[in-house]
Protein backbone atom coordinates (compact mmCIF):
# COMPACT_ATOMS: atom_id res chain seq x y z
CA UNK A 1 0.00 0.00 0.00
CA UNK A 2 2.87 2.53 0.79
CA UNK A 3 4.43 1.84 -2.27
CA UNK A 4 1.24 2.04 -4.25
CA UNK A 5 0.97 5.83 -2.80
CA UNK A 6 4.48 6.67 -3.78
CA UNK A 7 3.08 6.42 -7.02
CA UNK A 8 -0.21 8.12 -6.75
CA UNK A 9 0.61 11.24 -5.52
CA UNK A 10 3.36 12.12 -8.82
CA UNK A 11 0.35 10.75 -10.94
CA UNK A 12 -2.37 13.01 -9.72
CA UNK A 13 0.20 16.16 -10.17
CA UNK A 14 0.79 15.22 -13.73
CA UNK A 15 -2.69 14.68 -14.24
CA UNK A 16 -3.78 18.27 -12.60
CA UNK A 17 -0.91 19.94 -15.08
CA UNK A 18 -2.23 17.94 -18.12
CA UNK A 19 -6.04 18.98 -17.19
CA UNK A 20 -4.90 22.21 -16.80
CA UNK A 21 -2.81 23.10 -19.95
CA UNK A 22 -6.03 21.44 -21.74
CA UNK A 23 -7.96 23.56 -20.22
CA UNK A 24 -5.19 26.46 -21.19
CA UNK A 25 -5.50 25.53 -24.72
CA UNK A 26 -9.35 26.16 -25.06
CA UNK A 27 -8.79 30.06 -24.17
CA UNK A 28 -5.52 31.01 -26.10
CA UNK A 29 -6.53 33.46 -28.26
CA UNK A 30 -6.95 32.87 -31.49
CA UNK A 31 -5.28 34.39 -34.43
CA UNK A 32 -7.35 37.40 -36.23
CA UNK A 33 -9.57 36.44 -39.04
CA UNK A 34 -8.90 38.05 -42.10
CA UNK A 35 -10.73 40.95 -42.46
CA UNK A 36 -13.46 40.54 -44.99
CA UNK A 37 -15.14 43.78 -46.83
CA UNK A 38 -18.84 43.87 -47.21
CA UNK A 39 -19.36 45.15 -50.94
CA UNK A 40 -18.87 48.99 -51.01
CA UNK A 41 -18.86 49.29 -47.40
CA UNK A 42 -15.50 50.64 -45.70
CA UNK A 43 -12.36 48.56 -44.81
CA UNK A 44 -12.64 47.73 -41.44
CA UNK A 45 -8.72 47.92 -40.94
CA UNK A 46 -9.76 51.26 -39.37
CA UNK A 47 -8.00 54.02 -41.27
CA UNK A 48 -10.35 55.82 -39.06
CA UNK A 49 -11.87 56.64 -36.12
CA UNK A 50 -16.26 56.19 -35.89
CA UNK A 51 -18.36 57.96 -33.54
CA UNK A 52 -22.18 57.57 -33.17
CA UNK A 53 -24.36 60.10 -32.04
CA UNK A 54 -27.71 59.85 -31.21
CA UNK A 55 -28.59 61.98 -34.48
CA UNK A 56 -25.78 60.82 -36.79
CA UNK A 57 -22.00 59.54 -37.29
CA UNK A 58 -18.26 60.58 -37.71
CA UNK A 59 -15.62 59.03 -38.77
CA UNK A 60 -12.22 60.51 -37.96
CA UNK A 61 -9.30 59.48 -40.12
CA UNK A 62 -5.77 61.62 -40.17
CA UNK A 63 -5.83 64.78 -41.59
CA UNK A 64 -9.90 64.67 -42.15
CA UNK A 65 -12.86 64.06 -40.95
CA UNK A 66 -16.57 63.03 -42.45
CA UNK A 67 -20.17 63.60 -40.41
CA UNK A 68 -23.69 62.35 -41.75
CA UNK A 69 -26.64 62.93 -39.89
CA UNK A 70 -29.56 60.81 -39.27
CA UNK A 71 -32.53 62.73 -39.54
CA UNK A 72 -35.53 62.14 -37.16
CA UNK A 73 -39.01 62.16 -38.84
CA UNK A 74 -40.53 63.49 -35.92
CA UNK A 75 -41.80 66.59 -35.19
CA UNK A 76 -41.11 67.22 -31.82
CA UNK A 77 -38.43 69.29 -31.42
CA UNK A 78 -37.95 68.70 -27.73
CA UNK A 79 -36.09 65.26 -29.22
CA UNK A 80 -33.48 67.05 -31.09
CA UNK A 81 -30.21 66.78 -29.30
CA UNK A 82 -26.52 64.85 -29.77
CA UNK A 83 -26.42 65.52 -33.09
CA UNK A 84 -23.78 66.17 -35.58
CA UNK A 85 -23.78 70.11 -34.07
CA UNK A 86 -22.18 68.60 -30.76
CA UNK A 87 -18.64 68.14 -32.80
CA UNK A 88 -18.66 70.95 -34.12
CA UNK A 89 -19.62 72.65 -31.02
CA UNK A 90 -16.41 71.19 -29.82
CA UNK A 91 -14.81 72.18 -32.15
CA UNK A 92 -15.58 75.67 -32.07
CA UNK A 93 -14.77 75.59 -27.83
CA UNK A 94 -11.11 74.58 -28.74
CA UNK A 95 -10.49 77.54 -30.97
CA UNK A 96 -7.86 79.78 -29.88
CA UNK A 97 -7.02 82.35 -32.18
CA UNK A 98 -9.64 83.03 -34.89
CA UNK A 99 -13.18 81.61 -36.47
CA UNK A 100 -14.12 82.82 -40.04
CA UNK A 101 -17.87 81.61 -40.53
CA UNK A 102 -19.76 81.91 -43.73
CA UNK A 103 -23.63 80.47 -42.55
CA UNK A 104 -26.24 80.43 -45.12
CA UNK A 105 -28.26 79.99 -42.25
CA UNK A 106 -27.45 80.05 -38.38
CA UNK A 107 -30.37 79.01 -35.54
CA UNK A 108 -28.66 75.98 -33.96
CA UNK A 109 -28.78 76.89 -29.96
CA UNK A 110 -25.13 74.81 -29.41
CA UNK A 111 -23.51 76.45 -31.71
CA UNK A 112 -24.71 79.80 -30.75
CA UNK A 113 -23.46 79.52 -27.70
CA UNK A 114 -20.08 78.10 -28.82
CA UNK A 115 -19.39 81.00 -31.22
CA UNK A 116 -20.66 83.51 -28.31
CA UNK A 117 -18.32 81.84 -25.96
CA UNK A 118 -15.11 81.83 -28.08
CA UNK A 119 -15.42 85.94 -29.03
CA UNK A 120 -16.32 86.05 -24.93
CA UNK A 121 -12.64 84.54 -24.43
CA UNK A 122 -11.09 86.41 -27.15
CA UNK A 123 -11.10 84.54 -30.25
CA UNK A 124 -11.17 87.03 -33.07
CA UNK A 125 -14.60 85.89 -35.01
CA UNK A 126 -15.93 87.32 -38.09
CA UNK A 127 -19.19 86.44 -39.89
CA UNK A 128 -20.16 86.50 -43.09
CA UNK A 129 -24.36 85.56 -43.88
CA UNK A 130 -27.16 85.81 -46.25
CA UNK A 131 -29.12 88.84 -45.95
CA UNK A 132 -32.79 87.31 -46.12
CA UNK A 133 -31.93 84.12 -44.78
CA UNK A 134 -29.14 85.22 -42.45
CA UNK A 135 -29.91 88.74 -40.24
CA UNK A 136 -32.95 89.05 -42.61
CA UNK A 137 -34.87 86.15 -40.90
CA UNK A 138 -37.66 87.48 -38.75
CA UNK A 139 -38.54 83.88 -37.57
CA UNK A 140 -34.52 83.65 -36.24
CA UNK A 141 -32.28 86.48 -34.00
CA UNK A 142 -29.46 83.80 -33.75
CA UNK A 143 -27.32 86.49 -35.88
CA UNK A 144 -29.14 89.43 -34.89
CA UNK A 145 -28.16 88.74 -31.20
CA UNK A 146 -24.33 87.55 -32.05
CA UNK A 147 -24.26 91.59 -33.86
CA UNK A 148 -25.60 92.58 -30.66
CA UNK A 149 -23.02 90.80 -29.16
CA UNK A 150 -20.40 92.60 -30.86
CA UNK A 151 -19.32 89.95 -33.28
CA UNK A 152 -18.73 91.97 -36.72
CA UNK A 153 -21.31 90.41 -39.31
CA UNK A 154 -21.63 91.22 -43.34
CA UNK A 155 -24.71 90.69 -45.32
CA UNK A 156 -24.36 90.10 -49.10
CA UNK A 157 -27.31 92.37 -49.82
CA UNK A 158 -28.54 91.27 -53.20
CA UNK A 159 -30.72 89.27 -54.88
CA UNK A 160 -28.29 85.94 -54.95
CA UNK A 161 -27.82 83.83 -52.17
CA UNK A 162 -24.60 83.97 -49.73
CA UNK A 163 -25.21 79.76 -49.99
CA UNK A 164 -21.87 79.05 -48.28
CA UNK A 165 -21.46 77.00 -45.52
CA UNK A 166 -18.01 76.79 -43.67
CA UNK A 167 -16.16 77.39 -40.91
CA UNK A 168 -12.31 78.15 -40.94
CA UNK A 169 -11.02 77.21 -37.33
CA UNK A 170 -7.23 79.00 -36.25
CA UNK A 171 -6.68 79.23 -39.97
CA UNK A 172 -5.39 75.39 -39.69
CA UNK A 173 -9.17 73.56 -40.48
CA UNK A 174 -12.07 73.98 -42.72
CA UNK A 175 -15.67 72.14 -41.90
CA UNK A 176 -17.75 72.29 -45.12
CA UNK A 177 -20.39 70.74 -46.64
CA UNK A 178 -24.05 70.87 -47.08
CA UNK A 179 -25.41 71.50 -43.43
CA UNK A 180 -26.54 74.67 -42.83
CA UNK A 181 -26.68 75.30 -38.84
CA UNK A 182 -29.83 74.92 -37.96
CA UNK A 183 -31.95 72.33 -36.30
CA UNK A 184 -33.76 71.60 -39.52
CA UNK A 185 -30.28 70.88 -41.21
CA UNK A 186 -28.97 68.92 -38.03
CA UNK A 187 -31.82 66.75 -37.03
CA UNK A 188 -34.98 67.03 -39.85
CA UNK A 189 -32.55 66.98 -43.43
CA UNK A 190 -30.19 64.56 -44.94
CA UNK A 191 -26.64 66.39 -44.84
CA UNK A 192 -22.60 66.21 -44.56
CA UNK A 193 -19.94 67.41 -43.66
CA UNK A 194 -16.33 67.30 -45.04
CA UNK A 195 -13.46 68.52 -42.36
CA UNK A 196 -9.77 69.34 -44.10
CA UNK A 197 -7.68 69.72 -41.35
CA UNK A 198 -5.21 71.46 -43.54
CA UNK A 199 -3.47 75.01 -43.54
CA UNK A 200 -3.07 75.13 -47.40
CA UNK A 201 -7.36 74.15 -47.71
CA UNK A 202 -7.53 76.49 -44.63
CA UNK A 203 -5.92 79.55 -46.43
CA UNK A 204 -8.35 78.51 -49.78
CA UNK A 205 -11.11 79.56 -48.02
CA UNK A 206 -9.81 82.29 -45.78
CA UNK A 207 -9.11 83.70 -48.99
CA UNK A 208 -12.65 83.44 -50.19
CA UNK A 209 -14.00 84.77 -46.92
CA UNK A 210 -11.92 87.79 -47.21
CA UNK A 211 -13.58 88.85 -50.43
CA UNK A 212 -17.00 88.64 -49.10
CA UNK A 213 -16.16 90.11 -45.67
CA UNK A 214 -13.68 92.80 -46.51
CA UNK A 215 -14.14 93.55 -50.00
CA UNK A 216 -17.82 92.26 -50.18
CA UNK A 217 -17.53 90.47 -53.63
CA UNK A 218 -20.02 88.01 -53.42
CA UNK A 219 -21.36 85.81 -56.45
CA UNK A 220 -20.08 86.72 -60.14
CA UNK A 221 -18.79 89.70 -59.66
CA UNK A 222 -15.58 87.64 -56.85
CA UNK A 223 -12.45 87.50 -57.97
CA UNK A 224 -11.93 84.12 -59.47
CA UNK A 225 -8.85 82.01 -57.96
CA UNK A 226 -10.06 79.06 -60.24
CA UNK A 227 -9.73 75.47 -59.36
CA UNK A 228 -7.24 75.61 -56.30
CA UNK A 229 -5.49 72.19 -55.94
CA UNK A 230 -3.61 70.48 -53.30
CA UNK A 231 -1.71 67.30 -52.50
CA UNK A 232 -2.59 66.27 -49.04
CA UNK A 233 -2.86 63.20 -46.59
CA UNK A 234 -6.64 62.81 -46.96
CA UNK A 235 -5.77 62.66 -50.94
CA UNK A 236 -5.57 64.92 -53.79
CA UNK A 237 -8.25 68.20 -53.25
CA UNK A 238 -9.54 70.20 -55.40
CA UNK A 239 -11.52 73.75 -53.90
CA UNK A 240 -13.41 75.23 -56.47
CA UNK A 241 -15.35 79.00 -55.36
CA UNK A 242 -18.37 79.35 -58.15
CA UNK A 243 -19.82 81.05 -60.40
CA UNK A 244 -16.67 82.94 -60.50
CA UNK A 245 -14.80 80.08 -61.24
CA UNK A 246 -15.68 78.09 -64.53
CA UNK A 247 -17.05 75.26 -62.30
CA UNK A 248 -19.26 73.28 -64.79
CA UNK A 249 -16.21 72.78 -66.79
CA UNK A 250 -14.43 71.15 -63.44
CA UNK A 251 -17.19 68.91 -62.75
CA UNK A 252 -17.65 67.83 -66.46
CA UNK A 253 -14.33 66.88 -65.99
CA UNK A 254 -14.45 64.98 -63.02
CA UNK A 255 -18.05 63.02 -64.68
CA UNK A 256 -15.62 62.58 -67.82
CA UNK A 257 -12.96 60.74 -66.36
CA UNK A 258 -15.99 58.19 -64.58
CA UNK A 259 -14.45 54.68 -65.35
CA UNK A 260 -17.00 52.26 -64.15
CA UNK A 261 -19.45 53.96 -62.17
CA UNK A 262 -21.60 57.35 -60.74
CA UNK A 263 -23.71 57.60 -57.74
CA UNK A 264 -25.34 61.04 -56.60
CA UNK A 265 -27.70 62.21 -54.21
CA UNK A 266 -28.62 65.60 -54.77
CA UNK A 267 -31.28 68.44 -53.02
CA UNK A 268 -31.12 69.98 -56.72
CA UNK A 269 -30.87 68.89 -60.25
CA UNK A 270 -31.52 70.91 -62.65
CA UNK A 271 -28.08 71.71 -64.87
CA UNK A 272 -28.07 70.23 -67.96
CA UNK A 273 -24.78 70.52 -68.74
CA UNK A 274 -24.07 67.62 -66.12
CA UNK A 275 -27.13 65.68 -67.09
CA UNK A 276 -26.04 65.32 -70.74
CA UNK A 277 -22.23 64.05 -69.28
CA UNK A 278 -23.79 61.65 -67.15
CA UNK A 279 -25.80 60.47 -70.10
CA UNK A 280 -22.96 60.65 -72.45
CA UNK A 281 -20.99 57.96 -69.84
CA UNK A 282 -24.48 56.08 -70.04
CA UNK A 283 -23.10 55.18 -73.76
CA UNK A 284 -20.54 53.32 -72.34
CA UNK A 285 -20.34 49.53 -72.31
CA UNK A 286 -21.32 48.20 -68.03
CA UNK A 287 -21.51 51.98 -66.80
CA UNK A 288 -23.11 52.66 -63.90
CA UNK A 289 -25.21 55.40 -63.16
CA UNK A 290 -27.65 55.98 -59.84
CA UNK A 291 -28.78 58.17 -58.49
CA UNK A 292 -31.75 59.87 -55.80
CA UNK A 293 -33.08 62.93 -55.83
CA UNK A 294 -34.99 65.32 -53.53
CA UNK A 295 -38.72 63.75 -53.94
CA UNK A 296 -40.46 67.39 -53.89
CA UNK A 297 -37.68 69.23 -56.29
CA UNK A 298 -37.80 65.76 -58.69
CA UNK A 299 -41.13 66.35 -59.66
CA UNK A 300 -40.70 70.04 -60.68
CA UNK A 301 -40.00 71.20 -64.68
CA UNK A 302 -36.80 71.99 -64.65
CA UNK A 303 -35.55 68.36 -62.78
CA UNK A 304 -33.12 66.30 -64.51
CA UNK A 305 -34.82 62.93 -63.31
CA UNK A 306 -36.91 63.02 -66.36
CA UNK A 307 -33.96 62.89 -68.84
CA UNK A 308 -31.77 60.77 -66.89
CA UNK A 309 -34.35 58.04 -66.36
CA UNK A 310 -35.79 57.84 -69.93
CA UNK A 311 -31.64 57.60 -70.66
CA UNK A 312 -31.44 54.18 -68.13
CA UNK A 313 -30.10 55.77 -65.36
CA UNK A 314 -31.00 54.12 -61.54
CA UNK A 315 -32.97 56.91 -60.29
CA UNK A 316 -35.09 57.09 -57.25
CA UNK A 317 -37.13 59.67 -55.37
CA UNK A 318 -35.61 60.05 -51.44
CA UNK A 319 -37.82 59.01 -48.76
CA UNK A 320 -36.96 61.32 -45.87
CA UNK A 321 -40.35 63.09 -44.42
CA UNK A 322 -38.79 66.42 -44.50
CA UNK A 323 -35.80 67.07 -47.14
CA UNK A 324 -32.21 65.09 -48.91
CA UNK A 325 -30.45 68.18 -48.85
CA UNK A 326 -27.23 66.20 -50.16
CA UNK A 327 -25.31 67.30 -52.52
CA UNK A 328 -22.70 64.95 -53.57
CA UNK A 329 -21.61 62.87 -56.48
CA UNK A 330 -19.28 59.84 -56.28
CA UNK A 331 -17.20 58.51 -59.00
CA UNK A 332 -15.51 55.10 -59.27
CA UNK A 333 -15.49 54.90 -55.76
CA UNK A 334 -12.68 56.77 -55.07
CA UNK A 335 -13.77 60.50 -55.76
CA UNK A 336 -16.40 62.64 -54.12
CA UNK A 337 -17.46 66.17 -55.35
CA UNK A 338 -19.37 67.91 -52.38
CA UNK A 339 -19.73 71.49 -50.68
CA UNK A 340 -22.97 74.17 -51.12
CA UNK A 341 -22.98 74.20 -54.69
CA UNK A 342 -26.76 72.57 -55.97
CA UNK A 343 -26.43 71.13 -59.26
CA UNK A 344 -28.51 74.23 -60.44
CA UNK A 345 -28.74 77.42 -62.39
CA UNK A 346 -28.83 79.46 -59.35
CA UNK A 347 -25.82 77.94 -58.20
CA UNK A 348 -23.60 78.32 -61.66
CA UNK A 349 -24.83 81.63 -62.16
CA UNK A 350 -25.87 83.81 -58.83
CA UNK A 351 -25.01 82.75 -55.69
CA UNK A 352 -21.81 82.63 -53.49
CA UNK A 353 -21.04 78.69 -53.26
CA UNK A 354 -18.34 76.26 -52.94
CA UNK A 355 -17.56 72.86 -54.02
CA UNK A 356 -14.59 70.48 -53.04
CA UNK A 357 -14.00 67.52 -55.24
CA UNK A 358 -11.95 64.73 -53.03
CA UNK A 359 -9.87 61.58 -54.50
CA UNK A 360 -9.81 58.90 -51.65
CA UNK A 361 -10.12 55.78 -51.88
CA UNK A 362 -11.37 55.87 -47.85
CA UNK A 363 -13.63 58.65 -47.58
CA UNK A 364 -15.42 58.00 -50.78
CA UNK A 365 -16.13 54.67 -49.09
CA UNK A 366 -17.92 56.49 -46.71
CA UNK A 367 -19.86 58.93 -48.70
CA UNK A 368 -20.55 55.82 -51.24
CA UNK A 369 -22.36 53.92 -47.56
CA UNK A 370 -24.33 57.23 -46.82
CA UNK A 371 -25.71 57.27 -50.58
CA UNK A 372 -26.80 53.30 -49.86
CA UNK A 373 -28.50 54.43 -46.80
CA UNK A 374 -29.92 56.82 -48.66
CA UNK A 375 -31.15 54.90 -51.77
CA UNK A 376 -32.31 52.20 -49.73
CA UNK A 377 -35.33 54.31 -48.28
CA UNK A 378 -35.56 55.98 -51.03
CA UNK A 379 -38.82 54.91 -53.71
CA UNK A 380 -38.80 53.89 -57.04
CA UNK A 381 -39.70 55.86 -59.87
CA UNK A 382 -43.76 54.41 -59.96
CA UNK A 383 -44.43 53.04 -63.81
CA UNK A 384 -46.00 54.96 -65.96
CA UNK A 385 -44.93 58.19 -64.17
CA UNK A 386 -42.95 59.62 -66.51
CA UNK A 387 -43.05 59.40 -70.32
CA UNK A 388 -40.15 59.17 -72.36
CA UNK A 389 -41.81 59.24 -75.86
Amino acid sequence: MKRESKYLIPFLIVCVIALAAALASQFTPRAPAPLVKDEGAPATASPFISVQYRFGRGYIGDNWQVYFNEPESSADRSDYADGIDAPLASAIDAAERSLDIAAFELNSKLIYEAILAAQRRGVATRIVTDDRHGLGDDSNTALRDLRAAGLPIVADNRSGLMHNKFIIIDESAVWTGSWNYTLNGTYRNNNNVLVLESAQAAAAYKSEFDEMFERGEFGARSSNDGVISMGEEAGEISIIFAPEADEIAALRASIGAAQSSIHFMSFVFSLDELADAMIEKMTEPDFVLRGVFEARNSRASWSQLPALYCAGALVRQDGNRYILHHKVIIIDDDTVITGSFNFSNSAAEKNDENIVIIRDQVIASLYLEEWRRVWDSAQEVSPGEINCD
